[in-house]
């Protein structure tokens, strides 16, 4: 009999969000589970793509085309969140994968890619064994209250603010 599996958010302005769900999703690997990761909002190519190559067990799948986080988005971007989410939605509903991680998910809310309800729907028929876990800044309250285990990262000190870029293999 296979154990309950519950809804993670993992939120806030600090940094770390994405590496502590890909870090799970490589614990889950490792313990013979299957893991889907959907990534909205992100289209470029990312070092954590190359690493997760390696692991059999998990599929990685872009729902992001251009980066439009300084503007507003074009209807593509839209367009492709939106089928980002229908594919989600399927994939929860096979019950093929262990884990389902839906990584900016919050994000692509934030933009209003797609409606916090559309999500919501989404998270209440999960499988009673699939662990779901979300990521991104700005995380409506509507994931507050459905997610079984949320943790806020709190940015103290970056030194981004001090003009350091993305560098390869550590933020990008």
């Amino acid at each position: 009999m296979k154990s309950r599996g519950y809804i993670h958010l993992y939120t806030g302005n600090g940094k770390g969000k994405t590496p502590a769900a890909i870090g799970l999703a490589i614990r889950a690997a490792g313990a013979g589970k299957k893991v889907f990761i959907a990534q909205f909002v992100k289209g470029m190519h990312y070092s954590e793509l190359e690493a997760l190559k390696r692991f059999t067990e998990i599929v990685v799948r872009q729902y992001g085309l251009d980066c439009f986080i300084k503007q507003q988005p074009a209807l593509k971007d839209i367009e492709a969140a939106q089928r980002g989410l229908q594919e989600t939605a399927s994939i929860i509903k096979s019950n093929k994968y262990d884990v389902v991680i839906m990584d900016e998910v919050c994000v692509a809310l934030h933009y209003r890619l797609f409606d916090t309800g559309e999500l919501t729907s989404v998270l209440k028929k999960k499988p009673e064994a699939m662990e779901i876990v979300m990521t991104g800044r700005k995380a409506p309250k509507e994931l507050y209250e459905i997610s079984d285990l949320i943790t806020e990262m709190k940015e103290i000190k970056h030194y981004y603010n001090h003009g350091v870029q993305a560098r390869k293999g550590i933020e990008h």
